[in-house]
């Protein structure tokens, strides 16, 4: 197989879960091949560059091999090569580090557990060296 489309392909190689995910990303415009933006119709072949936005990282793929039938896990590095850049990978440990800072709409409110790590994260460090011996008598 030459072709495919590239809804099926991101879904047989596994960066979506669900077919209907795929399109719904090329709806939004967060998939792009060989940097035009593309929609769920659009054919890749081998050799195509494909960027995914996943807020906040962007992923880069390369198409080694088209396919439209979903194949397992241990096939997929013969379907494509992750071509990602190291600093996207560093934009989401930074994210996931402070991702309890900036809740997500509709999460609702923070556990006691959230509570406690956001004031050990945010904690003046500062403060810890300090032994205060206020004597308030004088």
């Amino acid at each position: 197989m030459s072709e495919a489309r590239i809804d099926k392909w991101m879904w047989a190689v596994r960066i979506f879960k669900t077919r209907t995910i795929a399109a719904e990303a090329c709806k939004k415009g967060r998939i792009s091949i060989n940097g035009a933006l593309a929609k769920a119709a659009r054919t890749i072949k081998p050799g195509d560059v494909i960027q995914v936005r996943k807020p906040p990282v962007t992923y880069s793929f390369k198409v080694l091999q088209t396919i439209e039938k979903r194949v397992g896990a241990k096939l997929v590095p013969e379907m494509m090569e992750n071509i990602t850049t190291p600093d996207q990978y560093e934009l989401l440990e930074m994210s996931k580090v402070s991702g309890f800072i900036n809740r997500a709409k509709g999460t609702g409110r923070p556990t006691k557990k959230d509570r406690r790590e956001l004031e050990d994260f945010t904690a003046p460090e500062f403060m810890d060296d300090f032994d205060f011996d206020f004597d308030f008598e004088e």
